[in-house]
């Protein structure tokens, strides 16, 4: 269906420029396309935490799920209609380079610009709060593998992502890139809604997670190397560096709304942006995800899950305000993790691991419901 989709855009794209448009007007509207899309990436996240941080008194809380998708449609089409205008009104005067370098030169427009248009729509839509199925089965809904994700031909979603990202680790960027802080986007938006139909909310408030400070504890730390998994088996991987990272849930993310509760979440949720060590010192350049194997459950054991297994916590599980979990991960040689991303919208930075011999005393980690699973057993 996205396949087809894709194609009727680009066709009607370019069907239209070479019935109705000129060569000029059409060029032109590929490159106000890409303007107003580079307002819409680089601004959505910034609009839609209005919603968000606005969620509790109930006013937005029905919009909060499709505030990025919201936000980044109302950018485009605000940035759109008022380049469109300004190029209408220097444009008054037509331009025609001949017959056939006109007609081949607006069908080429007009196919980049059906491409572009239908790749920022299928990113919009992977933004929403729809099922795994839509607008196309990118992972599977049993078992999802991040190495193998599914795509549509063309890749449309994956060329709009991929320039601006490009774009992004330029001289624009500020001091933070896009592909720093949204490695592989297209993968994350999927992963982040994977369990959306079963009442797992896609955002939460933007402070729902907290990394251990420096002067207390170490938030980052490489795994021993006798650990082993639940079945008694090593974990330790060829080409990675099994690392153990202490993230905390607040208190004040669990929501009895499933809207925008923190407390109920898969590991696909949740993910480390890594960097090359060489360039770990700043935001900028490229990243690269990485997602949980599973979580510390003693301080010789890792109860290894699969992304899309929920993690369901309660008030009961908190002493404090806050409920430390050990993730592991397995994050590959020359790479530091910088980031802890968790759901839509809630980002932390992260030091610099430590050896396994300087690692804090373990919190082990077991789930209410296999905690009353072992209770029943004799």
């Amino acid at each position: 269906m996205a396949g087809l989709v894709v194609v009727l855009i680009i066709f009607g794209c370019a069907a239209y420029q070479l019935l109705k448009g000129t060569l000029v007007k059409a060029f032109a509207a590929i490159i106000i396309t890409i303007c107003a899309s580079v307002v819409a990436f680089g601004y959505f996240e910034l609009l839609a935490n209005v919603f968000v941080s606005r969620s509790d008194n109930g006013r937005f809380l029905s919009l909060v799920p499709w505030a990025q998708s919201l936000s980044f449609v109302l950018l485009f089409v605000l940035a759109f209609a008022i380049l469109q205008t300004i190029v209408a009104l220097l444009t008054r005067q037509p331009v025609d380079f001949g017959l056939w370098p006109e007609r081949i030169g607006r069908v080429v427009c007009g196919i980049f610009l059906g491409l572009i248009l239908s790749g920022l729509l299928l990113t919009a839509l992977a933004m929403a709060p729809l099922s795994n199925k839509w607008p196309y089965q990118r992972f599977d809904q049993r078992n999802p593998n991040v190495e193998n994700p599914g795509k549509v031909l063309p890749n449309a979603d994956g060329f709009v992502t991929g320039w601006f990202s490009i774009i992004s680790r330029g001289s624009f960027s500020g001091k933070k890139s896009f592909a720093a802080l949204h490695p592989s986007f297209i993968d994350q938006l999927f992963l982040n809604r994977h369990n959306v139909a079963d009442d797992v909310s896609i955002v939460t408030s933007s402070q729902a997670i907290e990394i251990p400070r420096k002067s207390e504890m170490p938030a980052c730390w490489l795994a021993r190397e006798d650990i082993k998994d639940s079945d008694d088996s090593p974990l330790q991987k060829r080409g990675h560096n099994l690392t153990i990272v202490r993230i905390g849930i607040k208190r004040s993310a669990l929501k009895t709304n499933a809207i925008v509760n923190g407390g109920t979440f898969t590991l696909s949720q949740l993910r480390l942006v890594c960097k090359q060590q060489t360039y770990a010192e700043n935001l900028l350049g490229k990243g690269k995800n990485v997602y949980p194997i599973g979580y510390v459950t003693t301080a010789e054991q890792i109860q290894k899950k699969r992304l899309n297994d929920q993690i369901k916590l309660k008030r009961n599980d908190f002493d404090d305000r806050v409920k430390w979990i050990d993730f592991a991960f397995y994050v590959p040689n020359g790479f530091v993790p910088v980031l802890v991303e968790f759901k839509q919208n809630s980002i932390s930075e992260l030091p610099p691991p430590v050896a396994a011999e300087q690692a804090p005393p373990t919190i082990p980690f077991v789930p209410i419901p296999e905690r009353e699973k072992n209770a029943e057993k004799p």
